[in-house]
């Protein structure tokens, strides 16, 4: 059966804002477009978790901002973004329909540059872990193959994009969020730099600044572009990113130069990496040099044990903050069966946390960070895998045998101390981070990082790599990203039934 407006799913979010200038096709062509994609192609995704059709047809009719992107369909992460009146879940069974009274600055923005919001998608709870299957709301599939995981935990967002739902979303990035889910569907996903877009009115900074909020893409040029339209302080801003010397979509299509390029392939939080993985950055690396730039190899030197151990003490304590958040916000006391086991783990162990034990994680951390941005400093970028293996099925992280039990008895009976001991907090870990070795680190040093869609394994599942750039410097990796782009289309690529 014949789609409306076919033509929707050649194009990206500039090439749909164009068409409406043009006046080649309406904004509420657009979105019904969107919608009847969504209501078709969405059962088998699971990306899109609450619907706001009426209102966005309302909007598409109306007068619509004059922004870069005027009249484009466009989804929310259920997640931080916070969209008055509408129903702000967070992947939780505990908010039940609680709602904001008021938009945040960065939702703000995106209306201001003129995208219509069609609903909610598909988060893992409270953010947290790499994959999206949450109790309330199920699993969310990868478009190219439909048992396997789309990311998390903007994983709505990127499925969204990957199935043509609409050409760009919103996602938020703290430990990999928007590159793990960008790398197992095959789209662009950039992590800015620390303090580029808004945190405000409500945070002053989320997971003590490894998180950042942008959108994941068809292209590049509509990351640069939506990053021009949202960067830059509000009001109360703890700290915030030098501005760029020109626009970040003048980057796109400027010659980079010749980049010196380092690759770190061995992961410092996992044992191993998937040959395909390997294999991915092999590919661009051969790809980088046939474009002139240089590229060497050097070890990471951190030490991942101590690395891994103080950020899992920061989850747990700000999962435990985000709890007490979320009773403060609904208005009543949360108890296990709220929240998912893992998430009230990591609660638990948040309460029995110290301020001193807290206090030196931090620190750690960020003395972590540092060795890792000053080993990073002398190169343009810094290129790995993005996972440790490709997308995995559906339910492969979740928690088996005597290990699932052990969490449920640490769950149950709140034992913090308990849930201490190296083999429920180490197991739990290892499982999660051999999927996620590498992300974290430029959460923790604030730097720019973006996986690129360049490499399908021979099953046709993509393979993300992964550039990181210095801290502020977004242009270079706009610019990169632009010119792997040009010479390694990957927006035509559909993923099947498309």
């Amino acid at each position: 059966m014949v789609l409306a407006f076919p033509e929707y799913d050649r194009y990206d979010a500039v090439g749909l804002a164009d068409l409406v200038r043009r006046r080649q096709v309406s904004a509420s062509e657009l979105v019904n477009a969107a919608i009847e994609r969504i209501e078709r192609r969405d059962r088998s995704y699971g990306a899109v978790v609450h619907r706001m059709f009426e209102k966005a047809r309302a909007a598409a009719a109306g007068p619509l901002p004059d922004g870069p992107f005027r009249g484009v369909p466009f989804l929310l992460k259920d997640l931080v973004a916070a969209y008055r009146g509408e129903p702000r879940t967070s992947g939780s069974r505990f908010f039940g329909r609680w709602a904001p009274a008021e938009h945040s600055e960065l939702v703000e923005r995106f209306l201001r540059a003129g995208v219509v919001v069609l609903g909610k998608t598909s988060t893992s709870e409270l953010g947290i872990l790499p994959v999206t299957e949450t109790a309330r709301f199920g699993p969310t599939a990868n478009p190219w193959d439909l048992s396997r995981t789309a990311g998390g935990s903007s994983g709505g967002s990127a499925a969204a994009v990957a199935g043509r739902l609409v050409p760009m979303a919103s996602g938020g990035d703290g430990g990999g969020s928007i590159r793990i889910p960008a790398a197992c569907c095959g789209v662009f996903g950039l992590k800015p730099t620390r303090g580029r877009n808004p945190t405000g009115p409500s945070e002053g900074e989320g997971w003590e600044g490894f998180t950042v909020e942008h959108v994941l893409t068809r292209s590049v040029r509509d990351s640069a572009t939506m990053l021009d339209a949202t960067a830059g302080p509000d009001v109360g801003a703890p700290y915030f990113a030098a501005p760029p010397a020109r626009p970040f979509v003048q980057e796109v299509g400027a010659r980079p130069g010749r980049l010196r390029v380092v690759v770190s392939v061995e992961p410092v939080l996992a044992k191993s990496v998937h040959p395909e993985c390997r294999a991915a950055v092999e590919d661009a690396v051969e790809l980088l040099r046939r474009l002139g730039h240089e590229v060497v190899e050097a070890a990471l030197p951190i030490n991942g044990d101590v690395f891994l151990r103080a950020m899992l003490t920061m989850l747990a304590g700000q999962t435990a903050a985000e709890v007490r958040d979320a009773e403060a916000l609904v208005g009543r006391k949360a108890g296990i069966r709220d929240f998912e086991t893992s998430t009230w783990i990591l609660r638990v162990l948040g309460e029995a946390c110290s301020a001193g034990e807290y206090q030196i994680a931090v620190r750690t951390l960020r003395r972590e960070a540092r060795r890792v941005a000053t080993w990073a400093e002398p190169y343009d970028a810094w290129l790995t895998p993005t996972l440790g293996c490709p997308a995995v099925p559906v339910g492969a992280l979740a928690s088996r045998g005597a290990l699932a039990v052990a969490e449920r008895l640490v769950a149950n009976l709140e034992l913090g101390r308990l849930a201490k001991i190296p083999w429920v907090a180490d197991k739990v870990a290892s499982r999660i981070f051999a999927f996620v070795p590498y992300t974290p680190f430029a959460n923790a040093t604030g730097q720019p990082s973006m996986s690129v869609p360049l490499f399908w394994n021979a099953a046709g599942l993509p393979v993300g790599v992964m550039f990181t750039g210095r801290y502020g410097d977004e242009a270079t990796l706009f610019r990169l990203a632009a010119q792997l782009e040009e010479a390694r289309p990957w927006s035509n690529r559909a993923s099947p039934g498309l």
